[in-house]
């Protein structure tokens, strides 16, 4: 829903990171011009998702859905994703502002340690803040409740990923072998396994984790 909006936003943000530091006259003010249409942009669309989310939790707080759910609705297996905290942590990183995805999600972990996507969430926003060591312990925390091969696999990439970047090189062949193990069919630990051989290149974190999210 959306991406195209983010998706324009970003493409206008890029042009204004690499043109203006070198940019003068009229092309200096044009791009600061469409920063500060960015900024008041940014602070509409979040006003807006605030008051949206609170008058949400307003009316989860006055309605009683327990006959609905016993009525109509399978078992809920995962109660985290009715926290607020959880919805919101979910909109944060909708609009890449991780810091306050990781405040909310580390909430519900508080109460749900175990929430498999909580944990992910806390580790792919912690990676886009830089805090690789962070993100470690929550894909490592991840790595004893999943259950599906692939995901785990998916995981053990990620954390090679992690280990590599910091030059760990011995580390992450361990983890990207891992990887392979529970899934041959798994492309990335591949070709970061050539990485790690060469000391050097780009890294595959691994676009269906992230796509969970």
């Amino acid at each position: 829903m959306f991406q195209h909006l983010f998706a324009e936003m970003n493409k206008v943000l890029q042009e204004i990171v690499t043109d203006y530091p070198t940019a003068e006259g009229a092309r200096r003010n044009e791009l600061l011009c469409n920063y500060n249409m960015l900024h008041r942009l940014s602070d509409k669309v979040m006003d807006e998702w605030l008051a949206f989310a609170e008058k949400l939790s307003h009316f989860r707080e006055s309605v009683d859905f327990t006959t609905v759910v016993e009525e109509d609705m399978p078992e809920q297996e995962a109660p985290e994703l009715c926290m607020d905290t959880f919805v919101r942590g979910q909109g944060y990183y909708k609009l890449l502002m991780y810091g306050k995805c990781i405040e909310q999600f580390k909430e519900v972990i508080a109460q749900y340690p175990d929430s498999l996507a909580a944990r992910l969430y806390l580790a792919i926003s912690y990676l886009q803040e830089g805090d690789g060591e962070a993100a470690w312990s929550h894909l490592n925390h991840m790595l004893g409740l999943i259950r599906e091969t692939k995901l785990k696999a998916m995981v053990y990439n990620a954390l090679g990923c992690i280990r590599a970047s910091q030059e760990r090189f011995n580390e992450a062949q361990e983890l990207f072998g891992l990887s392979l193990q529970l899934d041959p069919a798994l492309p990335e630990p591949t070709v970061n396994l050539e990485v790690c051989r060469r000391r050097g290149g780009k890294l595959h974190f691994g676009n269906q984790l992230v796509s969970l999210l």
